[in-house]
This record gives C-alpha cells, structure tokens and sequence, in this order.
C-alpha cells in the first residue's frame, strides 16, 4: 500500500480577494494546479471585484507574524512568495521574520516578491510609506522582484512606454537593488506580452506570449508570481520557474471565464486550471 503523498510545499503573503480572482485566493489556486500544496498568511481582507476595489482593511501585523511563523515551524515551506503587504509595518516585520528564519535554516528559502502597489482599477494597495520600506527591507532578499510596467515606474518616478524604455527601466532596477530582476511588459500591448528577466550576471532573457485581447479581469500578476513559487518550491531554476509561470498565466488568461454582469458589461474571471499550461 503506497504512502501518504508529499507535495512540495510554498506560503504566500498577501491579502484576500473576496472575488478569489487575485490575492491569496488566486495562489492557492495556482499552487493546486501545479501540484504544490498551499500555505497563506492574510495581511488584509479586500472587498473587491474585478476593475472595483470597495474597502481594504488590513490585519493587525502581530497576527500577519504569527501566521507565518507557525506555517514556517510546521511544514517544509521550499518557496514564499509575497503579494499585497499594505502597510510599512507589515513590509519591515515580514523582511525580519523572513531574514531571521534563513539565518537559521541550511539554505534560504526562495522568495519572489510581487511588490503589489496599484490595483488594475488604478486603486491604491500600497500605502505610500511602505515602498521605501520595500526597497530596502525587503528586496534584498528576493530571489526575483516582478514588477509591472506601473510598479517599476513607481519605483524609478518615470514612465515606461516602449520595449526599449523597458530594457533600459530594468537594467537599472537591477543595479539599484542588486537581485534579479522580472519586468512585465503585458501592460505595452500588441499582439505580444514581453517579459524581461534581468539577472544577477547582467543577461538578460526575454520571455514572450501572445497577448488575448478583450479580457477585463485582475490577478494576473498574482497568478503569474505564485506559479513562479510553486515551480521553484518543486526544484526548478529561476529561468524554468518564469518560463513555466507565463505558460500558466497565459492559459490562465486565454481560457478565462466570463458571467453576464449586472450592469450588462461581462464579468471576466481567470482560469487557474487551465489545460495545457504546464
């Protein structure tokens, strides 16, 4: 008789989606689907909808700690992955608890760190004080930071508007913060998404996708940073992690669902067990 079956396992950080299209709701799909079992640590329950953020209200950060502390005591976390932090409390106690737990295990465990900020609704998930706090605390401990267009803009205080201000904008986010760095251009348009691994070596690797045009939803962000986790807590190198995590997000994306909404506009949805996506 075979044995009780053990799964790679990864934590992500973040916050609740109540519409479980991004946010913790998003990852756990994600890691399922990729044969990952899931861990969460909530940082703040978001009352939401695709394209309408209602109300964020944070958890006290004391409770955020104890969450990942019992989960890192437990199970044999291989992979975390940060998304929507809030607050600069939340951002400085979850880099110390994450520094202080490598400094006492063999090997650091992998960390992505999707350094959520802006909602595709253009709402705030960020508060201002907290992404110096992120630059400093918690970067450097990243096996990869994934910006999109808007958050790198936010972190250089310039826009980013063709492929070539995009090799130059993640060229020198890799020299300010010194990690590797994965800079989504889905934000540029055409008929490619373009993404740009800028690594500690200096090479950098492209890695495209057909762009699906006509999808309203969120998450794609979370989805895409949470396959990343899930593949380097199953052994992958970075560069299989991001290879493998935009096949996913892009079927998540092309074979996404859709409802008739109220206001008679459709109601899109990602699809986070997408056929062929792995």
């Amino acid at each position: 008789m075979a044995g009780p079956r053990q799964l790679p396992v990864a934590l992500t950080i973040a916050g609740s989606d109540c519409s479980a299209g991004a946010g913790v709701q998003a990852d756990l799909k994600t890691f399922s689907a990729l044969g990952v079992y899931g861990l969460t640590a909530i940082t703040c329950v978001v009352a939401e909808t695709p394209g309408k953020v209602v109300r964020i209200q944070a958890i006290e950060a004391d409770v955020v700690i104890e969450q990942v502390r019992i989960l890192l005591e437990s199970f044999p976390v291989a992979a975390i992955k940060t998304g929507m932090l809030y607050s600069g409390e939340i951002v400085q106690r979850i880099a110390t608890t994450i520094r202080e737990w490598n400094a006492a295990i063999a090997h650091p465990i992998p960390l992505v760190v999707d350094p959520v900020m802006v909602a595709t609704s253009g709402d705030l998930l960020l508060q201002k004080t907290a992404i110096e706090i992120y630059e400093r605390e918690l970067f450097p401990l990243a096996s990869v930071v994934t910006p999109n267009l808007d958050e790198a803009a936010t972190l250089l205080g310039e826009p980013i508007e063709d492929l070539a201000a995009m090799r130059s904008a993640g060229h020198r986010l890799k020299a300010k913060y010194g990690v590797p760095m994965l800079l989504k251009g889905g934000h540029l348009g055409g008929d490619t998404a373009v993404d740009l691994l800028f690594h500690h070596d200096g090479a950098v690797v492209e890695v495209a996708a057909p762009f699906t045009r006509g999808v309203h939803t969120h998450g794609t962000g979370c989805t895409y940073s949470a396959a990343i986790a899930a593949a380097l807590a199953a052994g992958s190198s970075l560069e299989e992690a991001i290879a493998r995590g935009k096949r996913f997000v892009t079927a998540a994306i092309a074979q996404h669902f859709a409802w008739p909404a109220a206001n008679g506009a459709a109601l899109h949805a990602l699809n986070h067990a997408p056929n062929e996506s792995r």
